[in-house]
């Protein structure tokens, strides 16, 4: 693969800087604080020329969402091969570096978490490709998960009756990973869901009311979720103050 040129390399510069600048005003002011003219004028350059880079407001704002996608899953990553080869290990640290993540960034998480926003609709459509950041985010969850079924560890819907209530709904997610097993797309989904309200509702302020200090309820629940999938001599694989490095 030959090297970018110089024109290639200024053209993935300035994505970059826009990009920046949208993250930027994201983080001050929130989703209306992003636009095009505020980013051309940050950056010295004309409210037309910036439209050779983006061709919308909504353009920029996938992207950006795409760049957030790929930023948490990297940090995901990096807390589960810290983790070592047990899957449930290296969930409970992918899962708390989710949470370290959110709570850090609350208004990148609110991008690509919350209510859904003009220019995010394209792109949350999109992910049926496996090249999505949006899809590789959700691979990085899943290979755990494959891994347990390897085990039969993983905890199937509860009853017979509901395990065929739900087979036949659950063929969005089990299409877009490769035919998954039901087993792993149910604990998966089940896993997720816990996962995403617990953070949500600490970012966005909702836990207030009933916890003062929302991680020891994350953690009472992390334990909760994936004692579940561990053998029965592996214990909760949690000491006091765990969470805190």
């Amino acid at each position: 693969m030959s090297a970018p040129t110089r024109r290639e390399r200024l053209r993935t510069a300035t994505l970059s800087e826009i990009k920046d600048g949208a993250r930027r005003l994201l983080v001050t002011g929130g989703i209306e604080a992003v636009s095009l003219r505020a980013i051309a004028r940050d950056m010295g350059m004309t409210a037309p020329a910036i439209y050779r880079y983006f061709p919308s407001l909504e353009a920029l704002v996938g992207g950006l969402a795409g760049d957030l996608y790929d930023e948490l899953r990297q940090h995901i990553e990096t807390a589960r091969d810290a983790a070592g080869p047990e899957p449930t290990e290296q969930l409970t640290q992918m899962c708390r570096a989710m949470r370290r993540w959110a709570v850090g960034h609350p208004a990148e998480f609110t991008l690509i978490f919350g209510n859904p926003v003009p220019g995010l609709a394209e792109f949350t459509d999109s992910c049926v490709d496996p090249d999505h950041p949006g899809a590789r985010f959700g691979a990085v969850f899943l290979g755990p998960f494959v891994e347990l079924t390897r085990s039969s560890r993983l905890p199937g819907p509860p009853t017979h009756e509901l395990r065929r209530l739900l087979d036949g709904h659950l063929t969005p997610l089990a299409v877009k990973h490769g035919e998954l097993p039901i087993e792993v797309a149910y604990a998966f989904l089940s896993a997720w869901t816990r996962l995403y309200g617990l953070v949500a509702m600490e970012v966005f302020g909702h836990l207030s009311w009933a916890v003062d200090e929302p991680e020891a309820l994350f953690e009472t629940e992390l334990v909760a979720l994936l004692t579940q999938m561990r053998p029965d001599d592996a214990g909760d694989g949690l000491t006091p103050g765990a969470a805190r490095h």
